[in-house]
């Protein structure tokens, strides 16, 4: 039971915080932009929902920052010895592309 309870409270807030994130952009583009524009014209709150949508599928993704990638490289960082890790960066590659033992 609380644990139902907790993923409501969970999705609710995510509902809550999108709305007013949707809110906050409707009141920042009517504030802004029919003063900055001669031919700007004020949004409805459905305007600004999909305005914050299309903004976050091309600026941001969905995937988040990083993603699964970059977690799984940081433990296999944490899982190399410090020999490991000094051989690991002495191979990075240079400025051309190419691993230093391969310009040998």
């Amino acid at each position: 039971m609380r644990f139902k309870l907790r993923c409501f409270g969970k999705v609710l807030l995510v509902l809550v915080g999108i709305a007013v994130l949707g809110w906050m952009v409707m009141t920042l583009w009517n504030w802004v932009v029919p003063a900055l524009f001669i031919g700007g014209r004020s949004i409805d709150y459905l305007h600004a929902m999909g305005l914050l949508i299309l903004s976050r599928i091309l600026f941001g993704g969905f995937r988040g920052h990083g993603g699964c990638h970059g977690r799984r490289r940081w433990r296999r960082w944490e899982r190399m010895t410090p020999e490991e890790r000094e051989n690991f960066q002495k191979n990075l590659s240079s400025a051309d592309g190419k691993r230093r033992e391969d310009q040998a």
